[in-house]
């Protein structure tokens, strides 16, 4: 893979909110996501994280209904309707004895590689930290001695997710157009890069 490949994958690799619920994701495709996480860098190499891979439908729609999606969009129009939801999801969790001040960056690290290494196969995403901690504990049974980072909803995109630059007003939130794709606004790399 060349570095216009990896780019081009960047830059498709959006948060997806509508999905093919009847394809599922194979095995083969889930295998390349836990060896994903697996490489994924640790400060110190302490290693916290844990992964629950969420597939049986009955669970992944009972995760469903304790999340909110597409909070910057008005009246629920962020959330998938009965056809568009996940088929999947993994929830990200740290062990309490392993953290430290760096954690959240082993779990955004974690969370980069899951969605690029699934993205690759076709599959889309959507991090999740509106999710109520109490049920999903409950519901996945999570040992109190592990904290609940988000939960990622993956499936194949029925949308597209394209990125444009932020207008005149300032806007940064996303929004959908009238084809209910999404439109990604992102500020210009002079306005958040600088060269010494």
């Amino acid at each position: 893979m060349n570095s216009q490949e990896i780019m081009q994958i960047l830059e498709e690799r959006r948060t997806y909110r509508r999905f093919d619920e009847i394809r599922q994701i194979p095995d083969e495709v889930v295998a390349d996501m836990k060896r994903a996480a697996q490489l994924a860098s640790s400060a110190m190499n302490r290693q916290p994280l844990r992964y629950i891979y969420i597939r049986t439908p009955e669970t992944v729609n009972a995760v469903f209904d304790i999340t909110s999606w597409g909070g910057a969009l008005p009246n629920g129009e962020g959330r998938p309707k009965a056809g568009e939801r996940p088929t999947m999801f993994v929830a990200i969790l740290s062990d309490k004895a392993l953290q430290s001040k760096y954690t959240s960056f082993d779990e955004g690290l974690a969370a980069s590689n899951l969605t690029l290494s699934a993205y690759a196969h076709g599959v889309g995403s959507c991090i999740l930290g509106s999710v109520n901690a109490d049920k999903l504990r409950d519901l996945l049974a999570i040992d109190d001695s592990l904290d609940i980072s988000c939960v990622i909803g993956f499936g194949y995109p029925t949308h597209k997710s394209t990125v444009t630059e932020i207008g005149e007003d300032g806007d940064v939130k996303y929004r959908l157009d009238e084809n209910r794709d999404y439109i990604v606004p992102k500020k210009k790399i002079e306005d958040t890069a600088t060269e010494i």
